[in-house]
Order: structure tokens, then sequence, then C-alpha cells
């Protein structure tokens, strides 16, 4: 990805992934990074952003989403994520 906006280091939580944005009377698929992270000091917060590669959409001006939960929303979210994970893990062993 040419002129990303997130610093994608070793430390990223995910790069090159799977993307897709869809608006308003399109549908697009792009690479995309997503990272998950807390400021070093004093953490008050957890963010998680996402950038799609720009080189690959059309509709989209050059940008990355960010939310900011809490430590109760951030748990909440890997909650859902595990019920998730284990329900495509067991459609996919059976």
């Amino acid at each position: 990805m040419v002129d990303r906006i997130m610093m994608v280091t070793a430390y990223t939580t995910f790069d090159l992934l799977d993307g897709e944005v869809e608006g308003h009377g399109f549908e697009e698929e792009a690479m995309a990074v997503l990272n998950v992270t807390s400021p070093k000091k004093d953490p008050d917060h957890v963010s998680v952003q996402l950038e799609m590669d720009n080189t690959q959409l059309d509709h989209v001006e050059p940008h990355a989403d960010k939310v900011t939960l809490s430590a109760d929303q951030a748990r909440e979210m890997a909650a859902e994520l595990e019920k998730h994970a284990d329900k495509v893990e067991a459609a996919q062993s059976g």
C-alpha cells in the first residue's frame, strides 16, 4: 500500500487482510491493514484502526477509520470475536 495514513510496522496487529468497501451504489475489494493499540503512557482506551489500500479503490478518498473503546467495550468485542470464531470453526469441522 502506497500513500498510507497509518504506520505499518512489525508490531501492527494485522496487515494485508482482505477488505471490502460498500457504499450506496458501489462495492469494492481492496487489501486492508487492521491495528489494535492503546496509549503507552497511562492507557485509558483501546483504539481499533482500519485502512484500505487506496490504490485499489475508485469510490473512496484515502483515509483511515478509527474507533476508541473503553476496556469494557474492548472485552465485549473480544468475546464477540471468540463467539464467532467458534461458530466458524464448528461449521468448517462439521
